[in-house]
């Protein structure tokens, strides 16, 4: 689903922990520099966020130009709109890699409006519309549970959370759902190689914020954050750009409890919807996606565009390490 970023930011020692952040294991140990929270978030609901996943995956695969990308998006409105966002569509067309003219929308839902101080958190909800990394079936759509409906899923909680929260964070909260990210050209493909074919989402709507001058503090965005047993390392495009945030990120979710998820481990930078965050629109974002440390040839893991990407492989406590750090690092700023 990803390309892998050509400059892999040696000069940040990206691909192996430096000692100063480090222990002999390769990951830090120390816990004597998380901050104590101010604030107690809501709690994060799994079964909930469980729950949304496994509506994304019951519409079909999401592949734009399908009808179950156009129901899909629907539902994501209105289910945005019930727990009390401002939504707006942003509808737009683009062209894929092989000349398909795709019908594409990203979803913006805005918590607390007029609060000057905002936090914009992502995830892209389209599907792959081929499983080009399986041995069998690969001109066919995955499931995309985890690889798209995972990240979506656990924004959804996040806004009902805040919804029936009696206390509300003290921050506007921005969630985006961007669309096509996913419609990238294959790594082996018939057609001459192409820059910029994946994030088509983010990269329109980085150049056509859906307010004018729109600007948020920081972002987090969501990918693949749903696979049992999931490790989430510091990924080289995000430390690049916003490292103070993945810190920032990395502390709340070990003293929450979730140091099997949130590892000390530095890994390569990736091409994701953040990047393009990050170097079109000029906002520090932090992406929180899986990665494979027991198999560094497969960045994303076994599933990874493939028929396996199914609800089989989706845990609650892994949408539980993430959404409630998530909540945390919003109630707490």
């Amino acid at each position: 689903m990803k390309l892998l970023a050509i400059l892999m930011l040696s000069a940040m020692g990206l691909n192996s922990c430096d000692s100063s952040d480090n222990g002999s294991s390769g990951e830090r140990t120390a816990t004597t520099e998380v901050e104590e929270a101010v604030v107690q978030a809501p709690e994060f609901n799994a079964d909930s966020a469980y729950n949304f996943v496994d509506q994304q995956v019951a519409f079909g695969p999401r592949v734009p130009n399908t009808a179950a990308h156009y129901k899909t998006g629907e539902w994501l409105i209105e289910t945005l709109r019930s727990y009390g966002a401002e939504v707006q569509v942003q509808a737009f067309q683009a062209r894929a890699f092989d000349g398909t003219m795709l019908n594409l929308r990203n979803i913006i839902g805005t918590i607390n409006p007029n609060a000057t101080k905002r936090v914009l958190l992502a995830a892209h909800w389209d599907t792959r519309p081929f499983a080009d990394k399986d041995e069998e079936n690969q001109n066919k759509p995955i499931d995309g549970a985890n690889d798209g409906a995972s990240g979506v899923g656990v924004l959804l909680e996040i806004a009902r959370a805040i919804q029936v929260a009696e206390q509300k964070p003290g921050i506007g909260v921005d969630i985006i759902f961007f669309d096509g990210e996913d419609y990238g050209q294959p790594d082996e493909s018939d057609y001459p190689y192409q820059s910029d074919t994946w994030c088509l989402g983010s990269q329109y709507w980085s150049k056509n914020k859906h307010k004018p001058n729109y600007k948020a503090n920081y972002g987090i965005l969501l990918d693949m954050v749903g696979a049992e047993n999931a490790k989430f390392a510091r990924e080289g495009t995000s430390m690049q750009y916003a490292r103070n945030i993945v810190d920032k990120v990395w502390r709340a979710g070990n003293r929450l409890g979730y140091s099997d998820y949130f590892k000390y481990v530095n890994a390569p930078a990736i091409t994701d919807d953040h990047y393009y965050v990050n170097t079109v629109a000029g906002i520090r974002m932090i992406d929180i996606i899986e990665y494979n440390m027991a198999d560094q040839d497969d960045y994303f893991g076994p599933y990874h565009h493939r028929h396996t990407d199914t609800m089989d492989i989706i845990s609650k406590n892994t949408l539980k390490a993430v959404g409630q750090t998530v909540l945390h690092v919003l109630y707490n700023e």
